[in-house]
């Protein structure tokens, strides 16, 4: 490929050499530079691009991509190297990657999703419909990669711009009509998934989250990260029930449905029942607007009635075809979502006893906050929170967590999760100051398999037992060593010893 067919949909100023140069490989890491490649400098979490200009023209780069020049003055530019400088180097990855790849995108329908909560789950529900309309469908998110029969283990809710494309590209070579993606405040801020115009984009929810530190200065650029993806799609679906949502819309380019409990919405929810037995809590409902059916779900609580309902909102466009009538497409979508299951997203996991255990990814207050008062509305005998804190983070998060377990469990195990660099005594000690600012009953238990068993042995019939914090990951992290443990693993060794 030829850089300046690369750089035709961007703006750019080439202070030396020539753009009609043959390319090799478009690389972003230093270290993975070779022979007529072109290396696009940007600012990692540790290291900047920027001071690998010099040792990338030695290794032989063709061509790099700035967005400053100061490191060149000491030296000039190197010579026999193509210097591009851009705005934004992280802007132009992304549509160095879509023209690399041949732009993939306009190959797929592509859906992305933002919002605080719910983004994994909607991607599911919206996988699961879409291929029971006979569709195949790519997944990026924050657990995993899916393409194909390919699973690839996420590392980042929203991978870098460069690994969009790629999978994409993936994709397509699969036979893929669709993708659906999360996408993240900090993927729409650092321009991850530039370079394209998603064909629907989706808002589910905004609260305060990711504020500070590396993320987010505060709300405001939270909100503003998230609403970029509706200057970025065709049509939008909005959560018009979410009281940001005529903020996320500021400044939007796309045509735009609602869906919530409003009457407004173009597609409502009404007629919300709880369905509870042993082992099993769903959730039932009608759908009106813009289509109209019954639903029924084996996962609990209204954010789930969004999920769906979100997820019913877009399928709608898609599941159409010409074997399907919207009958039918009623149908496939009602079948989706009566077995729909998302790995540690209030995942219920079988037992032989008359009780209900679940593992969810709930990893700060308000996450857990609303997991737990959802589960209480079931009226368990006893809800029961198991949870601990992920070390090297905010102690705050400790404090908060532990004060909403006493609060809305009948009892708190507080256990570890990713202790890290931490001692995990002294985590939990954080966690108990909190929980002994509400009047829930605690134990402490530092090993989590221990801990696991506790709940198991003194379960009780009719109590809802819930695993918190772990959700999906499949390992504890010591000292910087990820170990391997997983929550559905312990659960079946108990059981069997049992």
């Amino acid at each position: 490929m030829f850089l300046d067919k690369m750089l035709e949909r961007l703006e750019y100023t080439c202070l030396q050499g020539e753009t009609h140069i043959g390319i090799t490989e478009l690389v972003y890491d230093s270290r993975k530079v070779v022979d007529n490649s072109v290396f696009v400098c940007i600012a990692g979490a540790v290291k900047d691009g920027h001071e690998f200009a010099y040792e990338v023209a030695l290794k032989g780069a063709a061509a790099i991509i700035v967005e400053r020049e100061a490191v060149f003055r000491e030296g000039g530019y190197p010579e026999g190297v193509t210097i591009i400088k851009v705005k934004d180097s992280r802007l132009a990855l992304a549509y160095l990657s879509a023209a690399y790849f041949g732009h993939p995108a306009e190959k797929l329908t592509t859906i992305g999703i933002t919002g605080t909560k719910g983004k994994t789950t909607t991607t599911y529900m919206i996988k699961s419909i879409l291929e029971n309309t006979g569709k195949k469908v790519g997944l990026i998110g924050t657990i995993e990669v899916i393409i194909g029969n390919k699973v690839i283990p996420a590392n980042n809710t929203t991978p870098e711009s460069y690994m969009v494309q790629k999978y994409f590209a993936e994709m397509v070579e699969e036979g893929c009509e669709c993708v659906v993606m999360e996408a993240s405040s900090q993927g729409l801020m650092l321009h991850r998934m530039a370079g394209f115009t998603f064909d629907y984009g989706i808002f589910t929810n905004l609260e305060p989250d990711h504020i500070g530190g590396a993320e987010h200065k505060d709300f405001e650029d939270y909100l503003r990260c998230k609403s970029k993806l509706f200057k970025q799609c065709r049509l939008g679906l909005i959560n018009i029930d979410d009281s940001h949502a005529q903020e996320i819309l500021e400044g939007h380019t796309c045509q735009v449905e609602t869906f919530g409990f409003s009457k407004e919405a173009d597609v409502r929810a009404s007629e919300v029942d709880l369905v509870e037995r042993p082992g099993y809590l769903g959730i039932a409902y009608k759908v009106e607007g813009l289509i109209n059916m019954d639903v029924t779900m084996n996962v609990p609580g209204k954010f789930n009635v969004y999920n769906s309902l979100c997820a019913i909102a877009l399928c709608r466009h898609l599941a159409v075809g010409p074997d399907l009538t919207e009958e039918k497409v009623k149908e496939e979508i009602a079948g989706a979502l009566k077995h729909v299951n998302v790995r540690g997203r209030v995942e219920l996991v079988p037992v032989p006893g008359h009780y209900t255990l679940m593992i969810d990814y709930a990893h700060n207050a308000m996450s857990l906050e609303s997991l737990l008062t959802t589960l209480k509305e079931y009226h368990p005998r006893r809800l029961v929170c198991l949870f601990g804190c992920g070390g090297d983070r905010s102690r705050s998060r400790r404090f908060e967590m532990g004060e909403v377990s006493s609060r809305l469990a009948d009892l708190t195990v507080v256990t570890s999760d990713n202790p890290r660099t931490e001692n995990p005594q002294d985590i939990i000690d954080d966690i108990i100051v909190g929980v002994k600012k509400a009047s829930g009953n605690y134990v402490e238990i530092i090993d989590r398999k221990q801990a696991i068993k506790y709940c198991i042995d003194n379960a009780q019939e009719g109590d809802v037992i819930v695993l918190a914090g772990k959700g999906h990951e499949d390992y504890q992290e010591i000292d910087g060593v990820k170990h391997h443990m997983d929550e559905r693993e312990l659960i079946a060794d108990i059981l069997a010893g049992r």
